[in-house]
């Protein structure tokens, strides 16, 4: 039986999704992209420009199309549903890869011991109502003592001891106990000793650009090493005759604003008294202290009188 004829148009069906280039197009389902590598036709581009982008996203759409329709589907209420595989192309990250937190306290201390971590269900099953009940949160079994009917009171407690209100406090000393733990983490992880110590070589190396000499006659401390990169830069001592003169005027600039800033008004002359021309006036040379003398001298002969 010759089947030639069968297959033939069986390929015909199939012959208009399939692209055929020089260079195939690479599809990479993991990220649905199909990227065409083949060199612009100049002709059909000057030509008519919106058929050539139309002929190019249809050809790029029919092979990734046709790409799916060849993964292995799951059927569903909804319909079949293609698995996409891992994507192949590596895309560049706009940020670095994120540094791993540092270890808590009780971390360390369960590494140390050998320790595993147990996650704790969020439903725990309570014998009086026989439900499954929260732990936290809304009817949550930590509030069990709170909400109760009957409650004991010891017999050392006061008269205005209240069971409810002591509940309600002990189970928010726990949840205060916990924040200030998750801080003290938090604050632990930021402040490693490492941080601290980039910053204490960060600040001493800002210092010694503060001196003259760049810091190179400062006492070193034990265990410093030798900054890199610090160099003091001098003009040269020979310089081209334009050079020199725009320094020459840029200081006779400088100094001429500063001495235009120390400069004050003086007030009005009528309005200026010169104390010790007026002192040296009225005792004839001889200073405050002979005026003071007189003064008390002149004081006495009125009381006499």
């Amino acid at each position: 039986m010759d089947v030639s004829g069968i297959l033939a148009n069986h390929a015909a069906k199939f012959q208009s999704i399939t692209v055929e280039k020089e260079t195939p197009i690479v599809v990479d389902a993991g990220f649905l992209t199909a990227t065409d590598l083949n060199p612009i036709d100049e002709e059909t581009y000057k030509d008519d420009l919106e058929k050539h982008l139309q002929t190019l996203a249809q050809e790029g759409a029919q092979s990734l199309i046709h790409s799916l329709f060849s993964l292995p589907t799951v059927s569903t209420p909804e319909g079949p549903i293609a698995t996409l595989p891992e994507p192949t192309t590596r895309l560049p990250r706009a940020k670095p890869l994120p540094k791993p937190k540092p270890p808590t306290k009780w971390e360390k201390f369960a590494a140390a011991k050998g320790i595993q971590k147990k996650r704790r269900d969020k439903k725990v099953w309570d014998e009086e109502r026989q439900e499954w009940v929260n732990r936290w949160g809304k009817d949550g079994l930590n509030k069990q003592k709170e909400e109760q009917w009957i409650h004991e009171v010891p017999m050392n407690a006061d008269i205005d001891f209240d069971p409810v209100k002591a509940a309600r406090g002990e189970r928010k000393a726990r949840v205060a106990k916990n924040e200030k733990q998750r801080l003290q983490n938090a604050a632990r992880a930021e402040g490693s000793r490492d941080s601290r110590k980039q910053d204490i070589e960060k600040t001493l190396a800002g210092s010694r650009i503060s001196t003259a000499s760049m810091g190179k006659f400062d006492r070193q401390l034990d265990g410093e090493k030798k900054p890199k990169g610090i160099k003091r830069k001098f003009d040269p001592n020979e310089a081209p005759v334009t050079e020199e003169n725009k320094r020459s005027l840029a200081l006779l600039s400088r100094m001429e604003s500063d001495s235009k800033k120390m400069k004050r008004e003086r007030p009005p002359a009528e309005n200026v008294v010169n104390n010790r021309k007026a002192i040296r006036k009225a005792t004839g040379g001889s200073g405050s202290t002979i005026l003071g003398k007189k003064t008390d001298l002149s004081k006495g002969r009125r009381k006499r009188a």
